[in-house]
């Protein structure tokens, strides 16, 4: 039997702001969630307030559903304008937290409808999956047919769960507004998220998503916003640091980075100086190479002839619209030999992304010393004298996130970026 919804009335705004050096064009499709006390608008405040630009347009009407915007002429026409850099999907409120064939009637595949819309007509758009949270005292509307949701945790653990599931099986993003608003009522309790009708956001649980939505979107320390909306300074500073706590400290746990071009290459030496380049990249669309001797090249997979014999210093930037990657390698065309042309100039590391051992081999070299860095310039793995050419490291217990790998060979510093799941 299928659960009831609350519906609310319609509403969509149309806004843009034009100051600042880093520009977003975002469409939100939503409901009143997204409408009340306008979540756009305040997102937009603090991108002007951290010097950011936020464009953004919206269709939210009352108690609309995936399903509804699937069909709405006004979102899909929006939809279609192309160009944006991000579309963001909120499913009504309480839908998510039914049961899981109810859901995956009535919610999945309109999430899917709409994510593959939004990339027919927008190649560099990004879907970002609106987290909501559960009511202050669960959805007592449906407590008697669907017990999981008569309490906030229960619904609020189910809304977390599917809106993962959304953002996982459509390769997109999550704003994770609902988990933001789980750690405030744990560690903030003082701070009302909710109005009176224990459902719709008060002006602090407003500020909550858009600080969510910000730093999804720009990637920014949250903590370093310095626009309060209507708080005062203590509860505004107190939502930040819990956006930093849940979702800027674990970006990848929200996919927020996980789609993002990854650069890498390996290479073959043959005689007259030849290197043959094979692109490993990831994610990426179109490619920069510079071979370490005033030429380059935007081919896939270069082969390029050097005038001399040498080391040289190769960089590839692997892009995808707004974002690229780079990594740089040395490439020595004296193994040009048939016995060590197969005998690679640069170390192997592998598996990347990785979830428990990285491995780090370096054929016939000597790996002098390892550091591995987190996304804050802080030394994960200690780098210390090696002498040795291969290095396993245990990685289980870090964080996920993006990481970067420095390898001291013969005097050269080789760098690599991972991602650790």
């Amino acid at each position: 039997m299928n659960k009831t919804i609350s519906i609310f009335s319609f509403v969509f705004v149309f806004s843009y702001y034009s100051i600042g050096q880093t520009k977003k064009s975002v469409l939100f499709l939503g409901n009143s969630y997204t409408y009340v006390n306008n979540l756009p608008q305040i997102t937009a405040d603090i991108a002007t307030s951290m010097n950011d630009t936020l464009l953004f347009d919206s269709n939210t009407p009352g108690g609309y559903t995936l399903q509804g915007h699937s069909t709405n002429a006004t979102s899909l026409s929006k939809i279609m304008v192309g160009n944006w850099n991000y579309v963001v999907l909120q499913e009504q409120s309480q839908l998510p937290s039914f049961d899981i064939v109810q859901v995956e009637t009535d919610v999945f595949p309109y999430a899917h409808t709409l994510d593959s819309l939004i990339n027919e007509y927008n190649n560099c758009a990004q879907t970002l999956f609106y987290m909501t949270w559960g009511r202050k005292n669960g959805d007592a509307s449906n407590c008697s047919s669907w017990p999981p949701v008569c309490t906030y945790n229960g619904m609020d653990s189910l809304l977390h769960l599917r809106y993962q599931m959304m953002a996982d099986s459509n390769n997109a993003e999550v704003s994770p507004v609902g988990a933001v608003w789980n750690y405030i009522r744990q560690n903030f309790p003082l701070i009302e998220l909710y109005q009176a009708d224990e459902s719709h956001p008060s002006a602090a649980g407003s500020y909550a998503g858009a600080c969510s939505f910000y730093t999804s979107m720009f990637r920014k320390n949250p903590l370093l916003i310095s626009y309060d909306y209507t708080l005062s300074p203590i509860d505004a500073m107190h939502i930040r640091t819990a956006v930093k706590a849940v979702l800027f400290d674990s970006l990848m746990n929200w996919n927020i980075g996980k789609y993002d071009p990854l650069a890498n290459f390996s290479s073959s030496v043959s005689p007259g100086n030849i290197v043959a380049f094979n692109n490993l990249s990831i994610n990426a669309s179109n490619y920069e190479w510079d071979f370490g001797d005033g030429n380059s090249s935007s081919i896939t997979n270069p082969v390029h002839s050097y005038s001399s014999s040498g080391n040289y210093t190769v960089t590839l930037i692997a892009h995808y619209c707004d974002y690229s990657d780079t990594i740089v390698q040395n490439v020595n065309t004296l193994l040009a030999g048939i016995e060590t042309s197969m005998v690679p100039s640069y170390p192997s590391i592998f598996p990347n992304p990785v979830t428990n051992q990285l491995n780090i081999f370096a054929y016939s070299k000597k790996i002098e010393t390892i550091t591995l860095i987190n996304c804050y310039g802080q030394s994960m793995y200690p780098s210390y004298s090696l002498e040795n050419n291969s290095v396993m490291i245990d990685v289980s217990k870090y964080p996920s996130g993006i990481y970067i790998v420095q390898i001291k060979i013969e005097e050269k510093i080789i760098t690599q970026k991972i991602i650790k799941k």
